[in-house]
């Protein structure tokens, strides 16, 4: 069994904390808050047997195995190292770190340490993602020319840490990650160059955020997240022969989820996926790294690499030109 920590008691816990407690060698174990008495309350309404009234004390301690990291963007790097260095196999939240010296200092820690760092993107693992995959790898859609993909939600409470940058705060840093991760994983690599426009809200962070993306083989990938519409989220696949279409690419699945196949002629085809919880599947897949030795599936240079187009998007909005990946 692999005994869990929290550090942190973000509010995405509540997806985390089921997956692990539904997995088969996973043990929810404690938490750890800044504060002592919240930790406690924390962990007394959700039954996990141990608090820490710090990030280090957990840390320190011999009750845990593996941390899930929740804390804000901006100290991601801080915490994984410090964790990878206690000895603790780390899930960190996305986006992995705000600049490529911090993934590489992740990185550099978890080879020195040997203990398995990941990074938290979830969809990645369900078995909608892996299909989508295997048509794509497979030839199905042909030749592919295009993705888009879109991420929108829109923020009411003007003081949410989404809207603060110097906490790696941004639509892009949120959700805009999110379809360049699946261009990514479509494309099979990171992009060339890329061009990006944004719309910066009365905080500093960018609230709108659309972005072009162009691959080897004249293939090219659109994205866009916002905080300012009502939630909404798709993905388009073109191909030569045909295109897929998701309506709910990255978030909780459910009834209202389709993954539908669009041929050249002839009617579409609504393809059916294993169910599955949509966060359980990195909690597996962590677990198999640890305690299997099997290579995390979604791998560290793929997570480095969306820092890099992130920051590429943001390089290009900021100077209104295209940037080059090399």
């Amino acid at each position: 069994m692999v005994r869990w920590g929290i550090l942190s008691t973000a509010n995405i816990n509540r997806r985390v904390i089921p997956a692990i407690r539904a997995s088969k060698r996973g043990d929810l174990r404690a938490v750890a808050s800044r504060e002592a008495d919240r930790a406690k309350k924390y962990a007394s309404e959700r039954e996990i047997p141990e608090s820490f009234g710090s990030y280090d004390a957990m840390l320190e301690s011999d009750a845990v195995d593996a941390i899930y990291i929740s804390l804000p963007n901006h100290i991601h790097a801080k915490w994984t190292v410090k964790a990878l260095k206690a000895g603790k196999h780390v899930l960190c939240e996305k986006p992995l770190a705000l600049s490529l010296k911090e993934v590489d200092q992740m990185i550099a820690a978890s080879q020195s340490s040997g203990c398995v760092l990941t990074e938290a993107f979830m969809y990645r693992h369900h078995p909608q993602t892996k299909l989508v995959g295997e048509w794509v790898r497979s030839g199905r859609l042909g030749d592919v020319v295009l993705v888009r993909g879109t991420f929108n939600f829109k923020i009411q409470n003007r003081k949410n840490i989404r809207l603060e940058p110097e906490m790696g705060g941004g639509s892009l840093w949120d959700i805009g990650v999110y379809p360049i991760s699946l261009a990514q994983f479509v494309m099979g690599e990171p992009p060339q160059q890329v061009y990006g426009e944004q719309r910066v809200g009365d905080t500093g962070v960018d609230e709108t955020f659309v972005g072009q993306l162009h691959y080897t083989q004249d293939r090219l990938a659109q994205i866009s997240s916002s905080f300012r519409t009502p939630f909404y989220t798709f993905v388009e696949i073109l191909g030569s022969e045909g295109r897929l279409t998701l309506n709910r690419p990255f978030v909780q699945l459910d009834k209202t989820r389709q993954l539908i196949f669009h041929p050249n002629s002839g009617e579409p085809e609504v393809l059916e996926v294993e169910e599955k919880e949509l966060y359980l599947g990195q909690i597996e897949d962590i677990h198999s790294a640890i305690l299997d030795q099997k290579p995390p599936y979604l791998s560290l240079q793929e997570s480095k690499n969306h820092v890099r187009t992130v920051l590429a998007l943001y390089e290009s909005a900021r100077k209104k030109e295209m940037v080059s990946m090399s």
